[in-house]
């Protein structure tokens, strides 16, 4: 059964999270006065990830809603015990910065283009409708994606098995017909793999670390992916993977 859709994750597998995340967080804590406080900006960015895995976890465990983790990572983040409206006045400050660094990676629009003819696309994320269907339309892609499913509407979250057969729903295909492409090995890639979707992880990371080990013998290997994952570096693999589909037992593509 041939591959007739591709699932999509957004932030750092078409947009830029990590590259714009660092440059708003350095403008927000210039701005705010708060670089002393941590240091470095990587410092920074080092716990401000933390607190967001954490109050995200708890989110999806259902402890708290979609706006009480966002005023729990200020919260936690500045140490300080704000209201609700303090906390929302702050985050939206940040935003305003964040949101100014925003882009995709240079291979998407190059790989969405070589997919429109033969492929249908939609969009699976662990964030909100209200987030990420903005996002897409700022960044010129939403018109790609015939439909943007998100958890906090959804009520499960990647990588429940249900998140990603809910996608395939939506477009009215079976699991096997669907590939998904993200860039987390876990959440996104063995999720998917599980679900039953052809299940391609974009390791953006991994290939930098490939090239480095290339001219430094000491670098150690990038080690296989898990199992039923196909591993890629750049979206300009992801046709020919696509026009394969060999994912029953066929070695990793990525060289």
């Amino acid at each position: 059964m041939s591959i007739r859709a591709v699932v999509w994750d957004v932030d750092d597998t078409i947009f830029d999270y990590t590259a714009a995340d660092r440059a708003g967080m350095r403008e927000h804590l210039v701005a705010e006065g708060l670089l002393d406080r941590y240091g470095t900006v990587e410092r920074a960015l080092v716990r401000w990830r933390e607190v967001t895995e954490l109050q995200w976890a708890r989110f999806a465990q259902g402890e708290t809603d979609f706006e009480g983790q966002r005023r729990d990572r200020v919260r936690v983040f500045l140490g300080e015990a704000l209201t609700d409206v303090e906390a929302d006045t702050w985050f939206r400050r940040y935003l305003d910065h964040y949101e100014g660094a925003w882009g995709l990676f240079p291979d998407v629009l190059p790989a969405l283009d070589t997919l429109a003819a033969s492929h249908r696309h939609a969009v699976l994320s662990n964030s909100s409708l209200h987030v990420q269907d903005r996002k897409l339309r700022v960044l010129g892609v939403r018109d790609r994606f015939e439909a943007v499913l998100c958890a906090v509407e959804l009520g499960v979250s990647k990588p429940d098995a249900q998140a990603f057969h809910a996608a395939c729903d939506a477009l009215e295909l079976s699991p096997h017909q669907v590939a998904y492409v993200g860039d987390h090995p876990e959440i996104d890639g063995q999720g998917a793999a599980d679900a039953g979707l052809l299940s391609v992880w974009i390791d953006r990371a991994g290939a930098d670390t490939d090239a480095d080990a290339g001219t430094d013998a000491d670098v150690e290997a990038v080690p296989d992916p898990p199992a039923g994952l196909r591993r890629i570096a750049s979206l300009a693999e992801l046709p020919a993977i696509l026009r394969a589909d060999t994912r029953f037992g066929a070695p990793s593509t990525f060289g």
